[in-house]
């Protein structure tokens, strides 16, 4: 017989009293105590609160879940707890390797399910779990952040009215008070500022279940699942599949299983947020073992610009004369990879087993292998999947090292067991992953290293065709602390061709970036990328020498990343470490303003000498003006920067 129940809202607590309890009001802090938790049971539904200090962030917030449809009581409960201290190994990371310090409680309830809480200095997280030796019908999970005030949110909402769960996870943030904000679904992560503190909302380890959306309501966020599909078709221009009716549940599930982490990122300072690790450090642990293998780097790359060369002797297209020009290119500057884009299989046919006929596969390969670059493959994610074991297998002896693949733009369960598969799969063949198209990240990728990048993020692709209005010099830097801290940022930067505020407008296929020069450059230090696409056309790299080494010489790997300074919304700082050199990147938005560089993050008696390039004096008129100059530098060294409207500075420091 199942075992059918609803679990009350739960929260943990570091109560003293051990056994059973009922009626309890239990207290969990953080190691640090700045972060309290209260939880009370013994009611239909359990609640918890927040507080950051002595001031309230949530207030008598609900969780639960549903389960073939009927309701559980929560007045009985035992209880243990840890400490958590360990060392987590984080390969590709914004850090090599980082230390996962929480306290723990687990709440076992009478009927095979519970919860688990964790408190940390710089947030909270809760998951539910199940022992039951039946399957589970889940008809739907109560997640509610009800927040202590009006606060102001930076909600990105959802861009598709009709189904607002299908799209591609990218939108500009929208930043408003909570109950002004239009009830319409939110993706995650979203992020309030409760004055004291800012509440970023996540969530980690998401497997076999369908991803959280938000929804405004009052001064709270409730969160919202993904029906099950029913029934699906796919789509004639990319066979890409659709759903088209849901089930009236959201998952099918294993009776035995841990549910997805619900992480409430919590920062007093923006600067801690961009190296939040909190995604990373709740996900799963890596399952594939060694991964030697995978190799970050820097791609040529064909579709931003539209292989839109200059002053070559061929036709440019999707051709071998092109591919092979893009080889070369990378060859010649110390690029790992080119990405085949769309098109080198026609994708009306939905068989990435055949390439176009202008495409000869294997001797590209060949060529490209004798140049010391290899190959990854775009494709759609369940075209890959239809021919997992074939592609796979075909592909990764033929000397492929990878594909990106593209359009999944849902997060239902089966979206998201489709994402597993394929990590799974591609890493038996070492084969690794660009994951467009998707959801955000939930930590796949401590699980499954293979998968070096993710987009769900509105990236370079978007000046190509977007509103003016779509402010990108504030997005970039609004994003690194919100987005970028739950994982990697496919954003796509490198543009040439770059453009003031007054001057920019969207060009399909001679593109420009809103911004400077700089501002681009600098982009290769702000984000965690260890795939990093240079988006611009080669021909117009080698017209910019001086641009094109710095950018190559930039690492992908990195052992430590610092910020140094920044402000949600108007500019950051970052500095990043690699094999004893440093590099130091700013943004600000299309607000000009001076900084000043504080190199007190250097080790005491290094000398470094320091490559600038900055703003030119006349950045604010011709956004492609830039300045360079070579100093040295110390733990003393303090550097006044002037950043230009939209404007951006790159040093590298090399280890004298």
């Amino acid at each position: 017989m199942k075992n059918t129940w609803k679990l009350g809202a739960l929260f943990l607590a570091c109560a003293t009293i051990p056994g059973w309890a009922a009626g309890k009001v239990y207290t969990l802090f953080s190691p640090d105590k700045q972060i309290k938790v209260e939880v009370t049971t013994g009611n239909k539904d359990l609640t918890y609160s927040v507080s950051f200090g002595d001031t309230p962030i949530l207030q008598d917030s609900r969780i639960g879940l549903e389960a073939d449809g009927k309701e559980f009581s929560s007045e009985r409960a035992s209880k243990k707890e840890r400490e958590i201290n360990q060392e987590i190994v984080s390969p590709f990371y914004r850090f090599s390797s980082f230390q996962d310090v929480a306290n723990e409680m687990d709440l076992k309830l009478k009927g095979g399910w519970g919860v688990q809480f964790r408190a940390y200095d710089d947030g909270i997280a809760y998951r539910l779990y199940t022992n039951t030796k039946d399957s589970l019908t889940i008809q739907g999970e109560t997640a509610e952040f009800n927040f202590a005030g009006d606060f102001t949110a930076y909600l990105p909402y959802t861009t598709n009215e009709k189904k607002p769960e299908a799209m591609a996870y990218q939108n500009t943030y929208t930043v408003s008070k909570l109950s002004e904000a239009r009830k319409q679904l939110v993706f995650l992560p979203a992020t309030v500022d409760c004055g004291v503190a800012k509440v970023t909302l996540m969530e980690s380890d998401l497997e076999a279940y369908p991803g959280m959306f938000v929804e405004p309501e009052g001064n709270a966020l409730k969160g919202f699942f993904a029906k099950y599909p029913k029934t699906t078709t796919i789509h004639p221009g990319r066979c890409q599949m659709m759903v088209t009716s849901t089930e009236d549940y959201i998952a099918r599930t294993a009776g035995k299983r841990n549910y997805p982490w619900r992480v409430l990122a919590i920062t007093d300072n923006d600067r801690e947020m961009p190296v939040n690790n909190l995604v990373y450090a709740l996900a799963s642990p890596n399952r594939i073992g060694d991964y030697s293998w995978v190799k970050p780097g820097k791609v040529a790359w064909e579709w931003w610009n539209a292989s839109n060369l200059k002053g070559v002797p061929f036709s440019t297209g999707l051709n071998m004369d092109t591919y092979k020009y893009y080889i070369d290119f990378a060859a010649e500057n110390g690029l790992e990879y080119i990405v085949m884009d769309e098109g080198w299989y026609n994708p009306k046919s939905g068989d990435m087993l055949t390439p176009v006929p202008e495409i000869n596969l294997p001797e590209l390969v060949k060529y490209a292998q004798s140049q010391k670059v290899d190959i990854v493959l775009w494709t759609v994610f369940n075209v890959l999947d239809e021919q997992l074991e074939e592609a796979c297998k075909k592909y990764s002896e033929m000397g492929i090292k990878g594909f990106k693949v593209d359009f999944l733009d849902r997060d239902d369960q089966t979206a998201v067991e489709m994402a597993y598969r394929i990590a799974e799969k591609a890493a038996q063949y070492h084969l690794l992953l660009d994951y467009h198209g998707i959801y955000k990240p939930t930590g796949m990728n401590r699980t499954y290293p293979n998968i070096i990048n993710y987009e769900s993020v509105f990236g370079m692709e978007e000046v190509k065709w977007t509103d003016p209005k779509k402010d990108m010099p504030l997005y970039d830097v609004t994003f690194p602390f919100i987005r970028m801290m739950c994982g990697y940022v496919d954003y796509t930067p490198g543009a040439m061709r770059n453009a003031t505020k007054r001057d920019f407008k969207p060009m399909y296929y001679r593109p420009m970036s809103m911004g400077t020069r700089c501002h681009q450059i600098a982009t290769y230090i702000v984000l965690d990328s260890p795939f990093t696409m240079l988006c611009d056309a080669p021909t117009n790299y080698k017209a910019e020498p001086e641009c094109l080494d710095f950018i190559a010489s930039l690492p992908t790997e990195v052992e430590d990343t610092r910020i140094l300074d920044g402000k949600l919304g108007e500019y950051i700082v970052t500095a990043r470490l690699n094999s004893g050199n440093w590099y130091v990147g700013g943004l600000t938005n299309w607000d000009a303003r001076d900084l000043t560089i504080d190199f007190s993050f250097l080790g005491e008696g290094e000398h470094y000498t320091a490559t600038i390039f900055r703003d030119g004096i006349n950045a604010d008129k011709q956004a492609e003006d830039y300045a360079t100059e070579t100093i040295e530098v110390n733990r003393t060294t303090r550097l006044p920067i002037h950043l230009a409207s939209g404007g951006g500075f790159a040093i590298k420091l090399l280890k004298k």
